[in-house]
């Protein structure tokens, strides 16, 4: 399948393209705050203390924030109200809100609380320098629809296209535990579409122009997945989406509406006729471990604290490998697997799960996960079994762990639950993928905001060069040079071996992979093909995004040209949990029963993203970080709201 235009013009018209469009994005360049500039104001900021003797340890109130926050986030509240309701060392426990968990979702909901003037007290078992929690880490993927960087790419989505797609990929059957969901479905793509850029674009975030084609899907209309790029990448990543919430919040810290409690693990939610009015649980000892690192749980203490309400944005299960082998669904994807890597930190343990059931709220759709078969170890590791997600372009060749291509549609990033279930199929749990150094250079994107420092430093010629230059990205060479599920072979022959020495099962015969290879590879010659991996290439191409900077020229994989070969042993990499607390769409969790529980709300990941499982069973990339801005701010100003009356 012979592509018309040349690799090399193609870059040129990129670099042309990237010029119009980037502008924007280059002014942000020169004048926006590094990220990395607040994590340093953060780890820097005053300590906090933990007497044993104290409820509540002060974190560092006079820390000042990176930069100035937005005008908008300062100047809602007159100073008089304020400083009468600013919480006091003399009384801890003057706070409306306690927020369990100085993640993203918690940001977002005490961001919204103190900007109407509403007193937070923020509790989280890890040290200051997690603040932003999980999401730090990610690559900052924004689902959006009908934005315009999506129209200036030629882009023509809506709100009917998503809402199809996101119905189609959730599969909502459940008439109780999906009643939630399906609502805080329609009003979350409502928000993407509506509301959602202007929003985060006000705070002073901005996204690359160059939309990505996520979860491509299954092959029908109204089935799973994306029908048009809708991955918007954060200029800054992960850190940046923290940026922008948690410097006001860092600012109502200096103005006494909000305090951080780092290193206090709740226990407890106090339940006070039906009703919650506080949490109690463990001081831990302190620790200066940097962000990621898995820290000690050792009880120096105990605390008890009241407030009006309680909102828990604590996290999902990632990195509790116990419960997730209890909740795999086995009859929907096969045996959960014997091998799991984390790419999560070990902070992201689902126990407010536990505990907040115990407490009287209902928790629907355990069964509903979302993990990657893309998976790597990492080579030079943050937390325990940290692993990598590899996010590739359509072109590598996938054989599952007997060295059988994989069926349609499981091709790179279409359908990751489908590839789930015919990898676990075999009764094993990995695969490979075989590919040539051009590939690798266009196709491969590793997950996590360190493994892009290009973007995330948002160092625009670096981005230029890595991104649209020849060459791959340094960490995606690293990978290849030092990591433990890479081979790389001139041969084909020297290329099995080394897939043999580190297969964790059966023996791959050489003849049947190169068996395949070969009828792949004859069908290169035209522009059109019966192969569907083939197509599905030729039709990502046709998108000026994936041409430019994502899919491969497609050619022959024996090509010496296109050499060396490369093999990469995919293991199952543990993330999201997409069912959770039951929540209203005022992010106000749910009993049993279906009343409303008073004075519990919930947000994040802890709440299935919102109403306990708004993805359904399959998600569409770029909707997690979305997820907890929309859920914690629903809490936000629902509370604030309530809380005013």
């Amino acid at each position: 399948m012979t592509d018309p235009t040349s690799e090399s013009a193609t870059r040129a018209a990129a670099g042309d393209k990237l010029e119009v469009i980037e502008a924007d994005t280059a002014a942000e360049a020169t004048t926006g705050t590094e990220p990395t500039a607040d994590v340093a104001a953060a780890e820097t900021a005053a300590a906090e203390t933990a007497a044993a003797e104290t409820e509540v340890a002060a974190a560092g109130s006079d820390a000042a924030p990176a930069s100035a926050p937005d005008a908008a986030t300062t100047e809602t509240i007159p100073e008089a109200a304020v400083a009468a309701a600013a919480i006091t060392d003399a009384d801890a426990d003057t706070a409306d809100v306690i927020v369990i968990g100085a993640g993203l979702a918690g940001l977002v909901a005490a961001y919204e609380l103190t900007k109407a003037g509403r007193t937070v007290h923020l509790l989280d078992q890890e040290n200051r320098a997690n603040l932003g929690g999980q999401a730090f880490w990610s690559l900052g993927g924004l689902f959006m629809v009908d934005s315009p960087e999506q129209r200036r790419l030629g882009i023509k989505d809506s709100y009917d296209l998503a809402i199809q797609d996101w119905f189609g990929s959730a599969g909502f059957d459940r008439d109780d535990e999906d009643h939630w969901a399906r609502q805080w479905a329609t009003a979350y793509v409502r928000f993407a579409t509506a509301e959602k850029r202007d929003y985060l674009r006000a705070l002073g975030l901005r996204v690359t122009p160059l939309v990505g084609w996520a979860e491509r899907g299954g092959g029908l209309a109204d089935g799973h997945g994306n029908s048009v790029p809708r991955f918007h990448l954060t200029w800054g990543t992960g850190p940046e989406v923290v940026r922008v919430f948690a410097e006001p919040v860092l600012d109502a810290e200096r103005r006494g509406l909000a305090r951080f409690s780092f290193r206090h693990r709740v226990d407890d939610l106090i339940v006070e006729d039906g009703a919650v009015v506080g949490v109690a649980g463990s001081v831990l000892e302190d620790t200066d471990a940097e962000r990621g690192v898995a820290t000690s749980r050792t009880v120096v203490g105990e605390f008890r604290l009241r407030a009006r309400a309680v909102v828990v944005t604590s996290g999902g299960i990632g990195h509790n490998h116990e419960l997730i082998r209890r909740n795999w669904p086995t009859d929907r994807l096969g045996p959960c697997p014997r091998t799991l890597i984390s790419g999560v930190p070990a902070h992201v343990d689902g126990r407010m799960l536990g505990i907040a059931e115990r407490a009287g709220g209902a928790i629907v759709n355990r069964d509903r996960m979302w993990h990657y078969t893309e998976g790597i170890n990492n080579w030079n590791p943050i937390w325990p079994d940290h692993a990598i997600r590899i996010i590739p372009g359509p072109s590598s060749l996938w054989l599952d762990a007997n060295g059988l291509r994989m069926p349609a549609p499981c091709f790179p990033g279409f359908d990751t639950n489908t590839t789930m279930k015919a990898i676990l199929a075999t009764g094993y749990d990995y695969s490979w993928f075989v590919l040539t150094q051009s590939i690798i250079e266009k196709e491969f994107a590793l997950s996590g905001s360190e493994q892009n420092p290009d973007i995330t430093g948002k160092d625009l010629g670096l981005t230029l060069r890595s991104r649209v230059a020849k060459g791959a990205p340094g960490p995606v060479e690293a990978f290849k040079r030092h990591g433990v599920d890479f081979v790389v072979a001139d041969s084909l022959r020297e290329l099995v071996d080394g897939m043999n020495k580190i297969a964790r099962g059966p023996e791959l015969d050489y003849g049947t992979v190169e068996r395949q290879i070969i009828a792949r590879d004859r069908e290169i010659g035209n522009k059109y093909s019966k192969d569907s991996q083939l197509m599905a290439i030729t039709n990502a191409r046709r998108y000026f995004g994936d041409k430019a900077g994502r899919v491969a020229t497609p050619h022959r994989l024996l090509d010496p040209a296109h050499g060396p070969l490369i093999a990469v042993r995919l293991n199952i990499l543990t993330r999201k949990t997409l069912g959770g607390l039951q929540t209203d769409l005022d992010s106000q969790v749910v009993r049993p029963d279906g009343s409303r529980f008073p004075g519990l709300y919930a947000a994040g990941e802890v709440a299935g993203f919102g109403g306990g499982g708004v993805h359904g069973y399959n998600a569409l990339e770029g909707t997690f970080l979305g997820g907890c801005i929309f859920s914690g701010r629903a809490a936000g100003r629902a509370l604030a709201a309530r809380l005013s009356s």
